[in-house]
């Protein structure tokens, strides 16, 4: 096993212990979680298997397995844009009611008094 293999490895185990730190802190949410949790798991898969990255490539189409890893990780970024644009509006939507239902309150309290 090369030099580089071990610490890609080493490395990669490190960074799922402090992704799951993080969730049992409190600190990272259990639905965002996943997308690291799985980049994490995907590397140590290609950290033990050296010549993963090019069979994959082969077997998708693309010559040059460089490529490959940038065409994944830019539609990764894509998908997971798409999805905090999804909780951002739902969380706008919510934080408008709420404003709303808080501005009829206060209406109501002032007719009260």
């Amino acid at each position: 096993m090369a030099k580089i293999q071990i610490i890609a490895i080493a490395v990669s185990l490190l960074f799922l212990l402090y992704i799951i730190r993080l969730i049992v802190k409190g600190r990272l949410r259990e639905e965002y979680s996943i997308v690291w949790i799985a980049c994490t798991v995907l590397l140590i898969v290609f950290s033990f298997w050296r010549n993963g990255l090019e069979v994959m490539a082969h077997l998708v189409g693309v010559y040059e397995a460089p490529n490959l890893v940038f065409t994944g990780a830019i539609f990764a970024i894509f998908i997971y844009l798409l999805h905090l644009s999804v909780v951002v509006s739902k969380l706008h939507n919510q934080n408008k009611q709420l404003a709303q239902d808080i501005a009829l309150l206060k209406e109501k309290m002032k007719s009260i008094k």
